[in-house]
Order: structure tokens, then C-alpha cells, then sequence
């Protein structure tokens, strides 16, 4: 037995709180007994909740996707640079080996960003949903993190793997990395990331179909 997706159960839900409003506002008599307050409070405050922290948890869901993160303007340049081919681009060389998951790349490499990190993270995420719609995006080029990026995102998978830790290199700097004193990707080390800028400049992969 196939259970429905959280998606369409999201939609039923809607439906059926618009016909229960509808009711409502069509036979507004019906409020005049206890039970039909009660009914009358489920439908215009309980399921309105319910349907709202099921879509807000479905569309972060759905914003994990790499897909999704791309699909703004100016977002693409960056979804291009995975494409990259050469082994010295750090996102390039993780996705096309398949060392993160492809269909969530953004996200891998960038929990704490936006709606996924803490409080103040999420704000900055509903701030950009609102310049993208109502304001003017900057471009790609001065697209800028916030903080600088933070060991951590590398160190969750790598830390442990004989790769990794079987490195000279690693494991003189491995304290100074885990307390960021020492950055993977911007002291000379791991420094070809996204480079959107000279996107023009390089060759690209292009997978088999």
C-alpha cells in the first residue's frame, strides 16, 4: 500500500479546510450550538496552523533540493561551476565523483546558510526570498557569504576518513582546522571553489547522458 506523499496530503488538507470555511461562511448558523464553535475554531485557526507548518517543513524540504537553489537567475552561475573540469574546484570535483549526495549539493556544503542554520540564518533566508521577488538581486559575481566558510561543513565528512586523516599535511594542521584558526578553503590550500567570476575561462564536463 502506497502512502500518500507529504505534497499531497499538504493539498487535501488545504481542500478541506477551504470546504470547511466555506461551510462556515455559507451557514454561519451553524456556530449557534457548542459543538459548532468548536467547529468553527478547528476550521479557521486549528487546521490553518497545521497546514501552515506542513507547508513551511515541506518547502524546506524542497529548498535542500540543488535544483531549487539554482532555479534563481542568479543562482546559476553557481550550479554551472559544479560542472567545472578541473580537480583543483573543490564543489566541482565533490559533485562529479559523487562525493555529496548530487540532487542535495548546495545543501551539503552549506548547512548552516540561510533557512537551514540558526535563527538569525533563517531571517537572512526570508530576505532574500523577498529581494528576489519584491527587490533587486544583486549579480552573481557580488554574491558574498556572510561569515567566512566554516571548517565544520568539510570536517563532517572528512574527519574520520583514512584520506583525509592519512595526510601529512591534515594531521599537522588537523587542531588548527578544527578551530577554523586554519581555513580549508582559503589559505592556499583548497582556494578554487565557485569562482564565478573567470567562469568564462575554464572548460566544462559534461556527464554521459
Amino acid at each position: 500500500m502506497n502512502l500518500p506523499s507529504p505534497q499531497t496530503l499538504l493539498y487535501g488538507m488545504l481542500l478541506l479546510n477551504t470546504v470547511l470555511i466555506a461551510r462556515v461562511v455559507v451557514f454561519p448558523s451553524v456556530t449557534a450550538s457548542r459543538e459548532g464553535k468548536i467547529f468553527a475554531f478547528v476550521t479557521f485557526f486549528i487546521l490553518p496552523i497545521l497546514c501552515g507548518s506542513m507547508a513551511a517543513s515541506e518547502h524546506i524540504e524542497r529548498s535542500k533540493q540543488a535544483k531549487f537553489c539554482v532555479s534563481c537567475h542568479i543562482m546559476e552561475p553557481y550550479g554551472k561551476s559544479l560542472y567545472v573540469d578541473d580537480p583543483s574546484y573543490i564543489p566541482a570535483q565533490h559533485f562529479q565523483n559523487h562525493r555529496i549526495p548530487v540532487n542535495e549539493a548546495c545543501y551539503t556544503c552549506h548547512t548552516d546558510y540561510a533557512l537551514y542554520g540558526g535563527l538569525r540564518a533563517k531571517l537572512r533566508g526570508l530576505r532574500h526570498i523577498y529581494i528576489e521577488y519584491l527587490g533587486t538581486p544583486p549579480s552573481a559575481e557580488k554574491i558574498k557569504l556572510y561569515t567566512p566558510y566554516n571548517n565544520r561543513e568539510c570536517l563532517h565528512c572528512h574527519l574520520g576518513a583514512r584520506s583525509f586523516e592519512g595526510n601529512p599535511i591534515h594531521l599537522t594542521l588537523m587542531e588548527s582546522l578544527k578551530s577554523n584558526e586554519t581555513s580549508c578553503v582559503t589559505s592556499g590550500c583548497h582556494d578554487a571553489v565557485h569562482d564565478v567570476t573567470n567562469q568564462a575561462k575554464v572548460k566544462f564536463w559534461s556527464p554521459t547522458p
